[in-house]
């Protein structure tokens, strides 16, 4: 039997990292996540995620880890404050391992980028079933001109060419 969960956007959250830093933790309360995820017989048929993330957002659980590192100098927030992801496709390889395929905009630019989805699990939490997925991916810098440089003591590069974006998304019947 095929069953259709969404998105739980209050239990829903994304980490964006570079090396040796964390940028930002966003949380699905103040950012807005939507999407399904159709399961037959506990094996995923197909699912859909779309987020939108204001990483100029001051509420408490938005939390700048690393100080050293300024949002804005990296994606200059006070004109371009929102991250979106809408997946265009979705492949199953297996049960743990799919893959979403869709259209990521970082500062007015849009690329079609490919993110894995690890399958969780199924759960039951206070009488309600949920599933949870790990969305991961490595984001190129360059290809959203995200091009600021922070140098540290020693005068090498201190952040990687790469963001590592990692949404943890849970869905519910």
């Amino acid at each position: 039997m095929r069953t259709k969960w969404t998105l739980d956007s209050s239990q829903s959250d994304v980490l964006i990292k570079m090396r040796h830093s964390i940028i930002a933790y966003l949380g699905g309360t103040t950012n807005k996540f939507d999407g399904y995820v159709n399961i037959d017989d506990n094996e995923i048929e197909d699912a859909s995620v779309e987020f939108s993330l204001d990483i100029n957002n001051k509420a408490d659980n938005f939390q700048q880890i690393d100080t050293h590192l300024q949002l804005n100098d990296l994606f200059n927030v006070n004109e371009h404050p929102i991250i979106s992801f809408k997946s265009t496709s979705f492949q199953k390889v297996n049960n743990n391992i799919n893959f979403f395929k869709g259209d990521l905009t970082i500062k007015d630019v849009t690329r079609v980028v490919e993110l894995d989805a690890e399958f969780i699990g199924v759960n039951t939490y206070n009488g309600e079933k949920k599933v949870a997925f790990e969305i991961k991916g490595d984001i190129k810098r360059q290809d959203f001109g995200l091009d600021y440089n922070s140098y540290n003591h020693n005068g090498g590069l201190a952040l990687g060419k790469d963001i590592k974006l990692i949404a943890n998304l849970e869905f519910s019947i």
